[in-house]
């Protein structure tokens, strides 16, 4: 008798299992995979929007312009770059951070705050940008430079407000209405480009003129989106308040960002020096090419980062651990895969893209990619670290990774052009990653000392991502 209850048991154990298995795939799927895909899907149709409309506004630029046009045009480009790290630094990423833990409950005064704030670093901004232009025409002898100069000045405080408006659906991990956003930008600047190459307008300032125009439309439809969504402010922020708390998370941010562009973005500048403008032109049509990983990539950043943050606060040491493994495999993947596919057609897609132009350039494209490959391995440790509010180790980092572009790169591309460039590049980004790495595993061995954790079931490991 005990023998059968045994095996009535054993049976109704079995079938209990075998109904349970579905039901936790079920619920992981309905409640875990298919939000995040979603969500993920969504952030890419965001970003593809946003930045393919300047992707592809780049390329037409390329093949309408002169290439020392271009290269003025890749010139100010790159600067404008630099505006936008910074701006990162003091407004966004604080934001996103800070939107996940001080001011989760009272997300519209803190976002009201942080809409005047917007226009406050944006006019320092527009004044150095203005200067800037002056110099240009007066003491640098280049009115290509000076035109553009003046069109992204007149540019930028639309285009980042579009792009605080975009941050903004991503604090509640959002990207619907973003997406909605992105689509007015995508359609104006793809329509604003051919109205005005058709007109016979085409310029650098015009261009950029173009990308404000379609971003103060985005920024206005979010705007509204915004106002609907957002429950009521629970109180009154102060922008003194705010900036307050933005220097103090920023301050280190925003050196990262100063060191983070040299590695990248000051070889511009250098081989415009050297080289001149036309090779600038190369170089930028080589960084076209990278444009879609980076890109991408910017915008699964932008959704892990407060996710990063939560994890942190819930799981501390072991959901960090286990979140950055799975962060850099997908971007190292995800790169990999991209440029395994484009490089065989790297000639066609030069002639096709650039019509004929920048044909030598397209010998560089592996080395290009490789470039691509190592620095998308630092994303992982770099939303880690960040979620942890800890900026300054990325500080140090990108300071290392900017040390080898200067002391290297200014010689390689004075003397070996544009491959100097990439090869300065390439050794700029494994110091870049081998010191995030070994940056982030001191942080996370003293969080483990400090609170003393213990191995507990994270949602970075129940695969909660």
């Amino acid at each position: 008798m005990s023998l059968g209850l045994q095996d009535e048991a054993s049976a109704v154990a079995e079938v209990n299992g075998a109904e349970r298995i579905p039901l936790l795939s079920r619920r992981f799927f309905s409640e875990k995979f298919f939000p995040w895909l979603t969500k993920g899907g969504l952030a890419l149709l965001d970003f593809g929007l946003y930045s393919g409309a300047n992707f592809l506004l780049g390329i037409l630029l390329a093949r309408w312009m002169a290439p020392e046009q271009y290269g003025a045009y890749a010139l100010v480009f790159s600067i404008f770059i630099l505006v936008t790290f910074l701006y990162q630094a003091l407004v966004l990423e604080p934001l996103s951070v800070f939107s996940g833990t001080t001011y989760s409950k009272n997300l519209r005064g803190y976002l009201k705050s942080n809409f005047w704030l917007h226009w406050g670093v944006s006019v320092v901004i527009c004044v150095v940008l203005g200067a800037t232009a002056v110099a240009a025409k007066v003491w640098w002898h280049s009115p290509a430079s000076a035109m553009a100069f003046a069109g992204v000045t007149a540019a930028t405080p639309f285009i980042l407000i579009h792009v605080l408006g975009r941050r903004s659906f991503y604090l509640k991990l959002s990207p619907g209405p973003a997406a909605f956003g992105s689509s007015f930008y995508c359609v104006l600047v793809v329509a604003g480009s051919f109205l005005v190459y058709k007109l016979g307008w085409l310029s650098a300032f015009s261009a950029f003129l173009v990308m404000g125009f379609a971003a103060l439309v985005g920024g206005i439809v979010m705007l509204f989106q915004l106002n609907a969504k957002l429950e009521p402010a629970t109180a009154e922020m102060h922008l003194s308040e705010t900036w307050k708390k933005h220097w103090g998370y920023g301050k280190w941010a925003l050196g990262t960002c100063i060191v983070g562009w040299i590695p990248t973005y000051v070889y511009i500048p250098l081989i415009s020096k050297f080289a001149g403008l036309g090779a600038a032109a190369e170089l930028r049509a080589l960084m076209n090419l990278g444009g879609p990983v980076l890109q991408t990539y910017a915008a699964l950043s932008m959704l892990f980062l407060p996710y990063a943050a939560r994890v942190q606060g819930e799981s501390g040491r072991h959901g960090s651990t286990a979140l950055t493994r799975k962060l850099t495999a997908l971007f190292v993947g995800g790169a990999i895969v991209y440029w395994i596919v484009l490089i065989p057609l790297r000639r066609p897609l030069f002639a096709l893209l650039y019509a004929g132009k920048y044909m030598d350039a397209s010998a560089l494209l592996p080395l290009f990619a490789a470039e691509t490959i190592i620095w998308s391995a630092a994303l992982g440790p770099a939303i880690v670290l960040r979620a942890m509010e800890y900026p300054r180790s990325l500080f140090f980092a990108n300071a290392a990774a900017s040390v080898v572009a200067i002391i290297f790169g200014i010689p390689a591309t004075r003397y070996f052009g544009l491959s100097g460039v990439i090869w300065s590049m390439v050794v700029a980004n494994v110091l870049y990653v081998a010191v995030a790495f070994i940056l982030l595993g001191k942080k996370l061995a003293t969080l483990k000392a400090e609170r003393g954790e213990l191995t507990v079931p994270c949602p970075a490991e129940e695969g909660a991502f």
